[in-house]
């Protein structure tokens, strides 16, 4: 098994430079347990204190990820002192980036977490404002006026807790230093804290660090209650269970009417081996009785707050292919990586000790290679059991995601087959002409073909493959009503907005109302101006597509809009490579079961030239990054030939994806430049999927 570990970062060196107690004192220890029952972060999440959801939300708005730290990061090799206690189990450690650094303090659950320090010897410092104890090392203090370097705008941009903890930090500044802001017109969070921003950046001025130091009745200055010594100073000797990582937030705000059972994980382990419970009872991720829904891949529920969570983050995959977060929880601060080459799963430390048994995650990282607990055979691992059928359920799961419940679409009656005539399409942020190729492929006769689409590679792909037959027009925003009237009526409209500041993957996005986010509005205003006018009585059809790793209030704020919930198709059913996308729409059968066909090349061998030999089934995900092609926990190439390993071909990538060989081999491009192409390409076998049973309405060949 591989582990990756995580360790401690610039939040706490802030917080220390803060800290509103003087109550310091230095220890010879290398462990000390951090409390993170916050009491007052919690109060300031987006919903209590009225953040309108903008691009500056945090990646898990509705909900963060259960666990106290975001288990990897990208590249690191394997560290000496790994390699030196067992080279077999290539075990490899990784720093977390200043990011993800940050998004340790994005847990809605820390309770206990141990942190190791060699030199220089640690100092365990109380801060009652973060109401925790901290063990920081001496060298990794340092003055708040000191706030411009270790400011970070792209976790101030992603983590809704960073934020929280900025503000928090420069109110408890501002008290000590006498400073008063004017009050802010909006209740938002954002809006109150520029000023501050302000301040800080300007070297908080007039009293500049003078002003910051902690005063003798530094309580009477703090603004959060402070605890008493009892509660601050934790026990030294760590208890026989350690209390679970997943823990219910405590809030400032007004607590929801209703009772519930709250348990730890450890409480409903017991609950279900000892007193009978039924494990569908409780959240599997955090041990709550609310259940909301069931969990997808495992005998268990899941609450609304961490269904939200694994609705957005599920299908976050990082650069090694792997999840980015534990299969059951998404979670996990430290992840054992399934050994099976053809799997992409990784399981936390917490739920292998929790709800396999004390001790699996050691037993897990002495097999080398560890095979997963979707891989192994059916059976109960203490109460962790696979569903039979899963995968069907983890349809289920995405289908039945009715955060609004919609009209169902008005359904066309068939078209007898005299009176059907050729198909319109109007196809926005068209890429390759996917949309042209697969219906030409399934025979329909297409008399209009508009697509609109800015990049020259791409254009230049359907120019040349598809001989002049499409009509490409200028930028979607700049399309008018009258365009629409003049090329219009439109039977088909389809398009798939760019991805890049919806998904969570990216931690500099914008989100849905700003950079390319904003484009979906463009999609939907001409959607809107190509629907039948009242009293046209005609079949028409509609398709949008964008990425599974959004935000949950990105994904519904779509829905809301197109009034429709998407359904989830990975191509992993029908091709040789996994690739999870929304779609939205009223294409008839939208969600019958993706089933595969003879012409479908299911394998990665099946999609290779001659003399090569494949290493992998299927491979991850293909992006438009050149090291999305490498695979699995060693980043190999997936190829062998001559006894090398080798990348894929262009020709190999475009089987893959389901486009005729040489497909994107025009205008003298490079293979990256090819690669990009695809990366941003649907999956021809899924757009035949959803197309097929159009051919009730329009003319075939």
């Amino acid at each position: 098994s591989v582990c990756k570990e995580n360790k401690n970062n610039f939040l706490r060196q802030f917080f220390s430079s803060l800290s509103v107690s003087a109550t310091i004192q230095k220890s010879t220890t290398t462990h000390a347990a951090v409390n993170g029952d916050m009491s007052v972060g919690e109060g300031l999440s987006e919903h209590n204190s009225g953040l309108e959801m903008t691009n500056e939300n945090s990646p898990l708005t509705a909900a963060e990820p259960p666990s106290p730290f975001c288990p990897k990061q990208n590249g690191g090799a394997a560290s000496p002192a790994d390699e030196s206690e067992n080279s077999i189990r290539r075990k490899r450690s990784r720093k977390r980036s200043d990011t993800e650094e940050d998004s340790a303090w994005d847990s809605s659950y820390s309770h206990v977490l141990n942190f190791k320090h060699s030199c220089p010897e640690p100092w365990l410092l109380s801060d009652p404002g973060v109401m925790c104890i901290l063990q920081v090392s001496a060298d990794k203090l340092d003055s708040i006026t000191a706030f411009p370097k270790f400011f970070n705008q792209s976790s101030y941009t992603k983590l809704a807790s960073y934020r929280r903890a900025i503000f928090q930090a420069l109110e408890v500044a501002s008290i000590r230093a006498e400073k008063t802001f004017p009050p802010s017109e909006s209740d938002s969070l954002e809006e109150q804290i520029k000023p501050m921003l302000d301040w800080a950046h300007n070297g908080f001025l007039p009293k500049g660090q003078e002003g910051l130091k902690p005063r003798e009745n530094a309580a009477e200055y703090c603004v959060f209650p402070l605890a008493s010594e009892s509660s601050v100073l934790l026990d030294p000797i760590p208890p026989e269970f350690p209390p679970s990582a997943k823990r219910p937030r405590l809030s400032l705000c007004k607590a929801k009417p209703g009772t519930e059972d709250v348990y730890s994980r450890e409480q409903m382990v017991n609950e279900v081996l000892k007193n009978h419970r039924s494990i569908e009872e409780f959240c599997l991720s955090c041990g709550k009785t609310r259940v909301a829904t069931f969990h997808p891949l495992f005998e268990g529920g899941l609450c609304l707050t961490c269904k939200d969570v694994y609705l957005e983050i599920s299908y976050m995959y990082d650069d090694d292919g792997y999840q980015s977060y534990c299969t059951v929880c998404c979670g996990g601060r430290e992840v054992l990586l399934c050994g099976n080459a053809n799997c992409c799963r990784c399981f936390c430390v917490d739920c292998l000790d929790i709800l396999v048994g004390a001790g699996a995650a050691n037993s897990a990282r002495d097999l080398d290679p560890w095979r997963c607990y979707m891989c192994q055979p059916l059976q109960q691992y203490g109460v962790l059991k696979k569903r039979h059928d899963w995968s069907l359920k983890l349809q289920e799961f995405f289908v039945n995601d009715s955060g609004q419940e919609f009209e169902s679409p008005k359904m066309y009656p068939a078209v007898p087959a005299e009176q059907r005539r050729p198909i319109r399409v109007l196809s926005l942020f068209d890429g390759i002409a996917t949309g042209y190729l697969v219906l030409r492929d399934l025979g329909f006769k297409v008399d209009v073909y508009i697509a609109s689409e800015v990049c020259e590679d791409s254009i230049s792909v359907g120019v040349v493959r598809h001989e002049g037959r499409i009509q490409y027009v200028h930028d979607v925003r700049n399309i008018t009503r009258k365009n629409i009237a003049e090329w219009g009526p439109f039977d088909l409209v389809i398009g798939g907005s760019p991805c890049n500041d919806l998904s969570i993957v990216n931690p500099a996005r914008k989100g849905l109302y700003e950079g390319t986010g904003r484009l979906f509005f463009e999609f939907y205003r001409l959607l809107s101006e190509a629907k039948p006018k009242e009293g046209e009585d005609r079949p028409f059809f509609w398709m949008f597509e964008n990425v599974v790793a959004m935000s949950v209030n990105d994904k519904r704020d779509i829905s809301r809009f197109l009034e429709c919930n998407p359904v989830m198709i990975d191509a992993i059913e029908v091709s040789a490579a996994h690739r999870a996308r929304y779609f939205w729409g009223n294409l008839p059968g939208m969600k019958r079961p993706l089933c595969s066909s003879g012409m479908n090349k299911l394998e990665l061998q099946d999609c290779l030239e001659h003399g090569r030999v494949a290493k992998f089934g299927k491979v991850r995900t293909i992006t438009t990054r050149s090291n999305s092609i490498k695979q699995g926990k060693d980043q190999h190439f997936p190829v062998m030939m001559n006894g090398k390993e080798d990348i894929l071909w262009c020709t190999e990538l475009e089987r893959i994806f389901g486009f005729p060989v040489h497909y994107t081999d025009v205008s003298n491009m490079g293979r990256g430049a090819r690669q990009k192409l695809l990366g941003r390409s649907w999956s021809v076998p899924v757009i035949r999927h959803l197309f097929a049973p159009l051919k009730d309405y329009y003319a075939c060949e």
